[in-house]
């Protein structure tokens, strides 16, 4: 397994046990599917953990393997999990030498009418922009606030990394609302989906919105190892990469979910965009401090500050015009002109520097 890593795509399901030595195996895989119910995936068994029980805390079962350990992609019924696996295998590659394109049944500049209104839920903004809107989801149940997903553009296999801060069911009922913040869990999530598109030349479309990282002292154990991880995921990744910067695009959060910094080929941006170092009435109050401490009326310096800044630095026109945005799209243009930008990176050909491998 280890060996044909990045040769061919490898994938487990579990149906029952899988303990101790023997859980590796879904490790090693590039995607596993577990049964809901009955199926049992561990190292140590609930009952051998310390102060633990599986009635008080099931760290063997389906929930907490995709929710909590993020080493399962994913989860349904027997029934659900073939199909599952039917549809994914249909839509990668076979090996990292297969080339599959299908014929393009859906129109190439269909409009994406009202996709500005689905910032929040990306998942519905994808589907959008994907050919007849099938959007296989990965890991979905683990770090939600970040998309990772595989679609058809023009027929062609593109990986999908977004960020989140909302979820809706098939009502339109939110189910999940997250911050429009990094996280170390979201960060490890795609940068191993990029690193996976990558060897298997798959090309990456990014959907930005983020205003900076989430702060807690749990996450900031593994949060500058994780954003790392997924900087040099993209910086080293030579398929085409493309980003659309659909909201906030704050400092280094921006620059860790894959802008021109970071080697991306293109990258658009819709005209209500932001784009700078930092939220814009924050920045003010740091820059004006003074300014309006001693004014009459601070919070209409405050806003009139807000506005020569976001002119100056946080506007999208600003943004492009120091060469950080290629073009400035209309939201509804969004399918015709990131399978326009992907045709164009078809042949793109990268040499990384000679060397064994990275270490990161």
């Amino acid at each position: 397994m280890a060996l044909t890593s990045g040769i061919i795509p490898q994938i487990t399901a579990v149906f029952g046990n899988c303990g101790g030595g023997l859980s590796v195996i879904p490790a090693l895989s590039d995607f596993t599917f577990m049964e809901e119910s009955k199926a049992q995936l561990f190292v140590n068994s609930p009952n051998a953990i310390s102060g633990n029980r599986k009635e008080l805390c099931d760290t063997a079962n389906a929930k907490f393997q995709s929710e909590e350990a993020g080493l399962v992609d994913f989860v349904g019924s027997e029934e659900e999990i073939i199909a599952q696996m039917r549809a994914l295998v249909d839509i990668i590659p076979s090996n990292y030498e297969d080339i599959d394109i299908l014929d393009c049944e859906d129109d190439l500049n269909r409009a994406c009418s009202g996709i500005e209104n689905c910032v929040e839920d990306t998942t519905i903004a994808v589907s959008m922009i994907a050919d007849q809107h099938n959007v296989i989801e990965v890991k979905k149940a683990y770090a939600p606030e970040m998309l990772t997903a595989f679609i058809r553009l023009n027929g062609a296999t593109v990986g999908v990394v977004a960020n989140r801060t909302k979820m809706y069911d098939e009502d339109m009922n939110v189910v999940g609302e997250f911050e429009d913040k990094l996280t170390a869990k979201g960060c490890s999530k795609a940068a191993d989906f990029v690193t996976f598109c990558d060897a298997f030349d798959i090309p990456v479309l990014t959907l930005t919105n983020t205003s900076g990282f989430a702060a807690s002292a749990n996450i900031e154990k593994n949060l500058a190892q994780a954003t790392a991880k997924l900087i040099y995921s993209y910086a080293t990744a030579t398929v085409p990469k493309v980003n659309v910067v659909i909201g906030k695009a704050y400092g280094s959060a921006y620059i860790t979910m894959g802008c021109k910094a970071v080697e991306t080929d293109v990258v658009y941006a819709w005209p209500t965009a932001q784009i700078g170092m930092m939220d814009s009435t924050n920045a003010v109050k740091i820059i004006y401090a003074d300014e309006i401490a001693q004014s009459d009326d601070a919070l209409a310096t405050i806003n009139e500050k807000v506005e020569q800044y976001n002119n100056i630095q946080s506007s999208v026109e600003a943004a492009a015009s120091r060469g950080y945005v290629d073009t400035i799209i209309a939201p509804v243009d969004t399918r015709k002109y990131v399978i326009g930008a992907f045709e164009m990176l078809y042949t793109k050909r990268e040499e990384l520097p000679d060397k064994k491998h990275g270490t990161v």
